[in-house]
């Protein structure tokens, strides 16, 4: 008897111990990372690229926030601005103030694109006020295409618009970027969500934000429309092996808006914020909040 119960008790001890580390290896897995450094890497779109405002707006509320940025051709407008300090609401402010005229200029005396970039890396910098990028409050990087080698460039330093300018420089649409004796193109042609470049850069989580969309049916008759959406076709499948790379992703719905519709700002905004926001329950499992609420 005395065997029996002493068997008995001994099963149960075993069989506590083993819920026990089960229970511990289950809390293990589900337990949200925390520590380190949180990356956030902003893909390119064009105009789908306000959607990122929100979703930063959403993350600061909850209280998340980045310590390393970086961004590919859109993504690297936005981060920029937020690499230099401006909160997302006053990013939306700006977004809404600027007219296309400021950015948009015109060329003619070049073939190689119908913009010439000039005014776009004058109104990063304004804004940034002159700041170089290894001078911006936040880790920041800018993600460009070698228009001659084709290989992915990392703008760690130097001119913060003309890195933007860089990134953002579609091949047809704006005069190629010249950086440190490279010809320089849009971003989006090698590394659309660039995940690896924010891990280079220190981020030990990244939470990535594709604003981009399958294809459709929308293409506009302009030149410009039609060059965007080749390079959302070529993207895809690029993007979606990137977003891998991630810890976590968030995918606003722009499906509705084609990536010419500059004037669709605040619906855009809105949008990112909308996805921000239903992300969060499942972020929160995943990357724990580094910062207070906002």
């Amino acid at each position: 008897m005395q065997r029996r119960a002493f068997n008995s008790t001994l099963v149960k001890s075993l069989a506590a111990a083993s819920a026990a580390t089960v229970a511990g290896t289950v809390s293990a897995q589900t337990a949200p990372k925390r520590g380190g450094k949180l990356g956030l890497v902003l893909g390119g779109g064009s105009a789908r690229g306000f959607s990122h405002i929100g979703v930063l707006k959403a993350l600061e509320e909850s209280g998340y926030k980045a310590d390393v940025v970086v961004g590919t051709s859109a993504g690297s407008l936005v981060g920029a601005f937020y690499a230099a300090g401006y909160s997302p609401w006053q990013m939306e402010e700006v977004a809404l103030k600027v007219r296309d005229i400021d950015v948009a200029d015109l060329n003619s005396a070049n073939k190689r694109g119908m913009f010439a970039g000039e005014a776009l890396q004058r109104l990063v910098n304004d804004y940034v006020r002159q700041q170089p990028i290894e001078k911006l409050k936040l880790t920041f990087g800018a993600v460009a295409t070698n228009l001659h080698s084709g290989e992915a460039v990392l703008l760690r330093s130097g001119d913060t618009g003309q890195a933007v300018r860089a990134s953002s420089a579609i091949p047809g649409v704006f005069v190629p970027a010249q950086v440190g004796g490279n010809e320089l193109v849009d971003g989006g042609l090698v590394s659309p969500l660039p995940v690896r470049f924010a891990r280079a850069l220190g981020a030990t989580q990244v939470i990535a934000v594709d604003v981009g969309t399958k294809p459709q049916n929308n293409v506009g008759n302009g030149l410009y429309e039609v060059i965007l959406q080749s390079f959302e076709i070529m993207g895809r499948a690029l993007t979606n092996l990137e977003a891998k790379e991630a810890d976590f992703l968030i995918r606003p719905d722009t499906s509705r808006f084609s990536s010419t519709d500059f004037g669709a700002r605040k619906d855009l905004i809105q949008a990112g914020y909308v996805a921000g926001r239903a992300a969060l329950a499942e972020l929160s499992r995943k990357v724990a909040p580094n910062a207070k609420a906002g």
